[in-house]
C-alpha cells in the first residue's frame, strides 16, 4: 500500500465522515420508520400489498446494489476522488426521491395507482440510497488503516447517524394530529418533514465532501508489490465474499439486526399508539432507548481494544437477549400493563435490550473495514466498493424481509390498515410481538459474533502491528 503525503488523519475526519451517515440516515430513518404507517394510515394500502412491494423492491436491489458497488469499483468518474463523485450524484437523487415517496397526493390515487407508485418509487429511493451508500460505506477503508483510528471512525459514524434518529423520536409529537378517535398521523406534515430532512442532508452531504480525506491508495497485493494492479469483477467479487468468514458472521449478526431490529422500529410508535394510548410518549421512549448508545460511544475504542470488537459484540447481545426474555415473561404475566407503572417498565426494560444492538451498531463499521482489508490482503483486488455493495445488499434485503414480516405478523394480530379504531387483540399483542422481534434478533446476532465471526483481539493486534512496523 502507497500513502499519498496528505493531512494527517483528524477531528477533520471524524466530523465529516459523520456527516455522511447523518445524511443518509435524515432520508432511511423516516423511511424505515414511518413508510409503513405512511402507506397504510394515510395513502390507503393493505398490509399484504405492503409486505410483497417490499419483497419486489429487496428483488431489484439485488441487482441495483452489487452491480453499482461494481461501478464504483471500476469506473472513475472524478481525478482525485474514486468515492466522492458518485456520493454527490446519489446525494441529490436521494433527496428527491425521499419527497416524492412522501408526496401527500398519492392518497387521492386509485388504490392500483397507489399500489404502483409505492413499488416505483421505492425501488427509485433504492437506487439513490445505494448510490450515495456504497461509495460511503467503502470511503471508511481508505481514509486510514490504523485499527483504533477506524473504530473512532466507525463511532462517529454512529454518531452521525443518532442524530437523524433522535430528531426522529420527536417527531411523534409534530406528525400526529389529536382527533375525538385518538391520534392521527397526519399526511402533510410527514411531506412537509421529508422536505426539512432531506435539506437539511443536502447540507450534511457537503460537509463530508470538505472535511474527508482520502489518503490511502491500493496499488497490488501488499504481498508484492511489483504485481499489476488486478481489476474487479463480479463473479470475483462475490466469491471473495462468501469466502471471507468474517464478512458472513458479520452478514449473519447485521441481518438479524436490521430483520428484527431496525425494521421493527415503527411497532414501537404502535405499542404507545394502541397499548399505551398516547403515541406522544414514543418520544420519551425512543429517547431512553438511544441512551445506551450515547453511553458506550465514548468508550467503544477503548473496550473495543481491550477486549477485541468480536467479544464486545457478542457478550452484549447475549446480556440483552436474555432481558429481553425477562420483558417477554412481563407482558405474559401482566407486568408490562397498559397503564403508567407497566409503561414505565417497558421503557425501562427497552434500554437493557437496546444494549446489544447499539453496541453492535457503533462498532460494526470498523468490522466491516477489517473484513475489507483482510480481504484484500488475501487477493490483492480492489474490491472495496463491490464487497461493501454485496453487504449493503444483504442489509437493505434485510429490510425488505423484516418490514414485510412485520406487515404479516401485524396482521395476523388483528391490525386494520386506515386511520380508525383497532381490534382489542391487536391493542394487547402489539408489545409482546415487538419485544419477541428483538430477542429473536439478539439471539441470531449473537451466533454470527460467537460462532462464525473469526477476527478475534488477536487477529485486530496483528494488524496493529503490521501497521506500525
Amino acid at each position: 500500500m502507497k500513502k499519498q503525503s496528505v493531512r494527517p488523519f483528524g477531528i477533520r475526519d471524524k466530523l465529516g465522515y459523520a456527516l455522511g451517515d447523518c445524511g443518509c440516515n435524515f432520508s432511511f430513518q423516516l423511511v424505515s420508520t414511518y413508510m409503513l404507517l405512511f402507506y397504510t394510515q394515510c395513502v390507503g394500502l393493505k398490509t399484504t400489498d405492503w409486505a410483497w412491494i417490499i419483497i419486489v423492491a429487496k428483488v431489484w436491489d439485488a441487482i441495483n446494489d452489487i452491480l453499482i458497488g461494481n461501478m464504483v469499483d471500476n469506473i472513475h468518474i472524478g481525478k482525485k476522488s474514486k468515492f466522492m463523485p458518485w456520493i454527490t450524484i446519489g446525494g441529490v437523487s436521494l433527496v428527491v426521491t425521499t419527497i416524492l415517496l412522501f408526496a401527500p397526493f398519492t392518497a387521492s390515487f386509485a388504490y392500483i395507482g397507489k399500489v404502483i407508485w409505492c413499488l416505483l418509487m421505492y425501488c427509485l429511493w433504492s437506487v439513490a440510497y445505494t448510490l450515495v451508500n456504497v461509495p460511503y460505506g467503502s470511503l471508511h477503508s481508505v481514509i486510514t488503516e490504523e485499527p483504533k483510528e477506524r473504530t473512532s471512525l466507525s463511532t462517529f459514524r454512529s454518531i452521525g447517524a443518532s442524530l437523524p434518529a433522535m430528531i426522529c423520536m420527536v417527531l411523534p409529537k409534530l406528525v400526529y394530529r389529536k382527533t375525538a378517535d385518538g391520534d392521527v398521523l397526519d399526511t402533510n406534515r410527514v411531506f412537509i418533514t421529508s422536505i426539512v430532512f432531506s435539506l437539511v442532508a443536502v447540507v450534511a452531504f457537503i460537509g463530508l465532501q470538505k472535511l474527508v480525506t482520502e489518503r490511502v491508495v491500493r496499488i497490488s497485493a501488499p504481498a508484492n508489490a511489483d504485481a499489476p494492479k488486478k481489476k474487479t469483477n463480479y463473479l470475483g467479487s462475490v466469491k471473495s465474499y462468501f469466502t471471507n468468514r468474517a464478512l458472513i458472521g458479520i452478514t449473519i449478526a447485521t441481518v438479524a439486526l436490521v430483520v428484527f431490529y431496525n425494521s421493527t422500529m415503527s411497532m414501537n410508535n404502535l405499542v404507545f399508539q394502541y397499548f399505551f394510548g398516547d403515541a406522544g410518549k414514543a418520544t420519551i421512549g425512543m429517547v431512553c432507548g438511544y441512551i445506551p448508545l450515547l453511553l458506550f460511544m465514548p468508550f467503544a475504542s477503548t473496550l473495543s481494544a481491550k477486549f477485541g470488537k468480536k467479544v464486545v459484540s457478542w457478550a452484549t447481545a447475549i446480556f440483552s437477549c436474555a432481558v429481553g426474555v425477562l420483558m417477554l415473561v412481563g407482558c405474559f404475566t401482566g407486568v408490562i400493563s397498559p397503564d403508567t407503572k407497566g409503561m414505565i417498565i417497558y421503557i425501562a426494560g427497552l434500554m437493557f435490550v437496546n444494549i446489544g444492538c447499539c453496541c453492535f451498531q457503533i462498532i460494526v463499521w470498523a468490522m466491516v473495514a477489517d473484513c475489507i482489508e483482510m480481504n484484500f490482503r488475501k487477493t490483492g483486488k480492489q474490491e472495496e466498493g463491490t464487497l461493501y455493495a454485496i453487504y449493503s445488499f444483504f442489509r437493505k434485503l434485510s429490510q425488505g424481509i423484516g418490514s414485510a414480516m412485520l406487515a404479516l405478523f401485524l396482521g395476523a394480530i388483528g391490525y386494520v390498515e386506515g386511520q380508525g379504531a383497532q381490534t382489542e387483540q391487536f391493542k394487547a399483542n402489539v408489545p409482546t410481538l415487538y419485544i419477541g422481534f428483538l430477542v429473536a434478533g439478539l439471539a441470531i446476532m449473537f451466533v454470527g459474533m460467537f460462532f462464525v465471526y473469526n477476527i478475534d483481539k488477536k487477529k485486530e493486534l496483528e494488524f496493529a502491528g503490521e501497521h506500525s512496523a
